[in-house]
């Protein structure tokens, strides 16, 4: 047997399939930014012809500046980022101005300007964005106020202007799609969620503790996907708020909105359903049939929540997964599990429960939603208050 062979030939797999994901990656990642591309490029043109044009200003550098300066904050962000952008500049030429006359220029006077107008902003409260614009129109009010005069209020109208066109571009001429960004978003986030479930359910499987390690650590390395999330949701919602063309979305942005914590939270469960999942195989506890498929049907659950979301579909499929999840795992559970088992069976539970109320569901009722379809004829009681009413004693895992 050709065992170098063998091996040569799962490398080179591996690159093939490494390559294509990574030019997928950045596909993805160049569709996602097509349309910013456009507002920035539009934006810079349309402010520079409105200061050089319609103003007066015969080198408007600072608008054009502005206006993809304002573009290039967080989406979610644009709006607070031109009031900064204008609060910044209005220090930095009072500060710059006030100091020159009294001053003179020079290098020390640049460096005691500079210093003062960061001072001053940071006093007054001023976010980073005000701070850094404060600083460099102090430094361009010290440099070129011997060779350009009257600089300081063009300064101040080419940050209104692009600013503002900024603004414009994004509202009315090159308005993103809300619903659009957020599935682009949540794609990343869910199909973690949902591959990590699945990989769990062929661990517990197989017994396989380093597969369920690896989903694990996997699954932990998810603030790039969830940070995209949260801000596309941001973003959504600055634009349906200065949009006219997208104020239709606002009822269908409304479920991704209040999805957004439940699916943060179900993240969180299910890494402790993973690492408990790791801990129950090391320990060689029992693994009930229904237990893995438990997990898959969480993992298929998030699936369908990501695409009737997509589609503008009640999460219906979703839902029902989920509850399948919880029945299956109450067989398991009745069936008998060890310490870390329960463990599990009270995260599919409370995951389920997360992905329920992010599919629109009200935390009482997916709770209750969830003992009905783990059998129970009422809430879980402690021992303390009288045995209860589940398949198998002790108590059954409680909701998180």
């Amino acid at each position: 047997m050709d065992v170098d062979g063998a091996r040569i030939a799962e490398a080179m797999a591996h690159l093939k399939h490494h390559g294509r994901a990574t030019l997928r990656d950045r596909l993805h990642r160049l569709r996602s930014t097509a349309t910013l591309a456009l507002q920035a490029g539009l934006a810079a043109a349309l402010s520079w012809l409105v200061a050089h044009e319609f103003l007066g200003n015969p080198e408007p550098v600072f608008a054009p500046i502005s206006a993809v300066g304002t573009l290039a904050a967080s989406v979610g962000q644009r709006f607070r980022r031109t009031v900064e952008l204008i609060l910044g500049v209005g220090v930095g030429v009072a500060v710059g101005d006030l100091l020159v006359y009294l001053l003179g220029t020079g290098p020390w006077q640049l460096g005691l300007i500079v210093t003062l107008s960061i001072v001053v902003t940071i006093f007054f409260g001023g976010s980073v964005a005000v701070v850094i614009q404060a600083a460099a129109t102090a430094v361009l009010i010290v440099t070129l106020s011997p060779t350009v005069k009257d600089l300081e209020l063009p300064r101040f109208i080419d940050a209104l202007v692009g600013g503002g066109i900024a603004l414009v571009v994004t509202a009315v001429l090159l308005p993103l799609n809300p619903l659009r960004v957020i599935n682009r978003a949540a794609r990343p986030a869910l199909d973690l969620l949902a591959e990590q479930l699945d990989r769990t359910a062929d661990a517990l499987r197989d017994r396989d503790r380093d597969a369920a390690q690896a989903a694990l650590e996997r699954l932990r390395d998810n603030k790039a996907e969830l940070t995209d999330f949260v801000e596309a949701i941001e973003g959504a919602k600055e634009t349906i708020t200065i949009s006219p063309a997208r104020w239709h979305r606002r009822s269908e942005l409304t479920h991704y909105a209040e999805a957004a914590d439940p699916i943060d939270r179900a993240m969180r469960n299910s890494g402790t359903l993973i690492r408990r999942s790791v801990t129950l195989i090391e320990d060689e506890e029992a693994i009930p049939e229904p237990m893995p498929d438990a997990v898959a049907h969480l993992a298929e659950s998030v699936r369908l929540l990501r695409h009737e979301f997509a589609v503008g579909e009640e999460p219906q499929q979703a839902r029902e997964r989920a509850l399948r999840a919880v029945s299956e795992v109450g067989r398991a559970y009745a069936e008998g599990v060890g310490f870390s088992g329960s463990v599990v069976v009270a995260q599919v539970r409370t995951t389920a429960s997360d992905l329920m109320v992010a599919s629109g569901i009200e935390q009482e009722e997916a709770n209750r939603l969830i003992r009905e379809a783990f059998g129970e004829s009422e809430p879980a009681r402690t021992p303390a208050e009288g045995p209860a009413q589940t398949p198998k004693p002790p108590a059954t895992p409680p909701l998180g």
